[in-house]
């Protein structure tokens, strides 16, 4: 048997390659056409998400200088800037950026200093990026911006302490007899009339509807959520020109949340319990779809806010047990700290959801800077809705509230970041 030669060897190879060529060629052909078709939505939505957002590390992209200009960007912040990786300086001059009683919006929920907070260092921190500057508050341009059209903000209280610090840091430049604010149900409406532009809250603390939705009485500790229901609040969301929403201190129940599937009208309810994390990526799934369908991309703009974070547990942040934000007045400064109220897990829930939807969407990466503010919230400086026991009174830590900021306070800041994310992108 005579030995294969050499020629006949490459030949054979050449035409193994040669058959396999147009397979590879239309691989090649279908992927450059994916890009080009689907690259600029991909770049949109990962353009935006900054550098300390948890994401898969298979699904971190790079920055594409390329991708399309968002509705009511005016400039660009340098490449190397995140404006969410940074650290608090004190500053008594720019801050607080309005006193406390000369906004007569603020719910007396979130009023510190009418309550008997004694002292004001809360008011006087600015946030300062690690590698640029944040953009000053332009409160003309922002009031410009808004002529003739609808901003809303969605989601739980935080969100509307979010609200009332917009209006804060708009009113003054409002002539008294151009304004006027109004609640109707989970709607509260400020209205800018002299620009026909309104200012909106809009009160879903599931964003999809829940057994929690009534805006005044919603203390319920068993909560349920409504699969697939997001179209019950979202027809209240359409034509607004830039949403906000937020979600998160509603699921956080315990290990478990329960889920509706079926209507809150039915006689035997099917009601299934899942996981905190699958019932939390169901919703961002809903708001993402809900999102992609009502809001032309070219003409509106897309926020949301993550998790804000308690200061309940003292031990966190090495202080002794039982403690919790009451009392406290200075910052946290280890740069790398993390409360145990802010489960990491919805962090990736959110980044792999996110890292995998075409809608573009802006986040607001709020959690590890107001980790640092331990010394921001209302704690016991509010008004309290039920009287106080006299054990609670012998033990102000027993109802001190971690949860909501003081205004003016942090959530000022919060909007700055939604000022430099709306017009420099």
């Amino acid at each position: 048997m005579k030995p294969s030669s050499p020629i006949s060897l490459t030949s054979s190879a050449i035409a193994r390659k040669a058959r396999l060529s147009p397979y590879l060629f239309t691989l090649l052909a279908f992927i450059l056409f994916v890009s080009v078709l689907y690259g600029e939505d991909f770049m949109c939505i990962f353009g935006q998400l900054e550098p300390n957002f948890v994401l898969p590390p298979s699904r971190t992209p790079e920055k594409n200088k390329k991708s399309e200009k968002l509705a009511f960007a005016i400039g660009k912040t340098e490449e190397s800037c995140d404006v969410f990786s940074g650290k608090w300086v004190r500053d008594e001059v720019s801050r607080p950026p309005y006193e406390e009683w000369e906004c007569p919006y603020i719910q007396p929920q979130l009023t510190c200093q009418e309550h008997g907070r004694p002292d004001k260092d809360y008011q006087f921190w600015r946030w300062q990026p690690n590698h640029c500057d944040l953009p000053s508050f332009n409160a003309s341009l922002m009031l410009e911006t808004l002529r003739g059209k609808r901003m809303m903000y969605v989601g739980d209280s935080l969100n509307r302490g979010m609200f009332v610090s917009m209006i804060c840091l708009l009113h003054r430049l409002i002539p008294e007899d151009q304004k006027s604010i109004k609640t109707n149900g989970s709607l509260t409406v400020f209205t800018a009339k002299e620009y026909n532009a309104t200012i909106e809250f809009y009160w879903a603390p599931f964003l999809l509807e829940s057994n929690s939705d009534d805006a005044i009485v919603h203390r319920i500790s068993d909560r349920v959520v409504r699969k697939g229901s997001i179209n019950k609040h979202g027809r209240h969301w359409k034509g607004v020109n830039i949403i906000i929403f937020n979600t998160y201190l509603w699921w956080m129940t315990g290990l478990k949340m329960n889920i509706l599937q079926g209507s809150f009208d039915d006689k035997e309810k099917n009601i299934v319990e899942v996981s905190t994390e699958d019932a939390y990526r169901m919703g961002m799934k809903s708001m993402l779809r809900w999102v992609k369908n009502n809001m032309d991309r070219k003409k509106t703009r897309v926020f949301f806010t993550s998790m804000s974070p308690t200061h309940a547990k003292g031990i966190d942040w090495g202080g002794e047990p039982g403690q919790n934000c009451y009392n406290q007045t200075t910052l946290i400064e280890d740069p790398s700290y993390w409360g145990s109220d802010c489960r990491k897990s919805i962090m990736k829930v959110i980044g792999e959801v996110f890292g995998r939807s075409k809608t573009p969407i802006t986040l607001l990466n709020i959690t590890q800077m107001s980790n640092y503010r331990k010394d921001a919230h209302t704690s016991i400086y509010k008004k309290q809705w039920s009287p106080l026991t006299a054990e609670q009174l012998e033990n102000p830590t027993s109802y001190a509230d971690c949860v909501h900021w003081c205004l003016p306070g942090l959530q000022d800041t919060w909007n700055e970041l939604l000022f430099a994310k709306l017009f420099y992108t």
